[in-house]
């Protein structure tokens, strides 16, 4: 805008002084002066020539105007992309976090069953020893209740007995704490 501001001073000044200027050039050279048709060629030399001036500011104006809307446009993209970007970026980092999570979740998990699955084999292992213990002293007490006996007249009765300590042993303890 302000070059179009001097553009236009810049020619009214010109069109002020040249008259001035011819003038005294032809008064110090002896001829005559102006004629109004070198007056009027001259008018419609700076008319044509302040035309040609506004045209071409008004295109340098369009020029810059486009240019404008151009960077304009350019930095909306960029902005647009940048947002992108950042919410790429955002749901890549979430992702990560909620992968991480989950994979903390299954390792606990994982530790918990294999937790309680120690525990259910200590348990396994604690109940058929008692189960042993137990078969053990069925047995002992079985024998201990045959004693003598056993060669004597009532081999019948012991190994009725016997079968009775051996089933209680088996009951207490399960099929499993004797292998069957």
């Amino acid at each position: 805008m302000k070059l179009h501001l001097a553009l236009r001073l810049t020619a009214v000044t010109l069109t002020c002084l040249f008259p001035v200027c011819a003038y005294a050039a032809d008064a110090e050279s002896g001829k005559p002066a102006l004629t109004g048709e070198d007056l009027t060629t001259i008018s419609e030399h700076i008319r044509q020539t302040g035309a040609q001036m506004r045209e071409d500011l008004k295109k340098a104006r369009a020029r810059l105007e486009v240019q404008k809307a151009q960077q304009e446009a350019e930095r909306k993209r960029q902005e647009e992309e940048a947002r992108q970007l950042a919410l790429k970026e955002k749901q890549q980092r979430e992702a990560q976090e909620r992968a991480r999570r989950e994979a903390a979740a299954r390792a606990e998990q994982a530790e918990r069953q294999r937790q309680e699955a120690l525990r259910a084999k200590q348990l396994e292992a604690a109940k058929q020893e008692a189960a042993r213990a137990r078969a053990a002293a069925a047995l002992k007490e079985a024998r201990a209740s045959v004693g003598v006996r056993a060669f004597g007249d009532d081999k019948q009765a012991a190994k009725a007995r016997a079968a009775e300590a051996l089933k209680k042993a088996r009951e207490s303890a399960g099929v499993r704490a004797f292998g069957e």
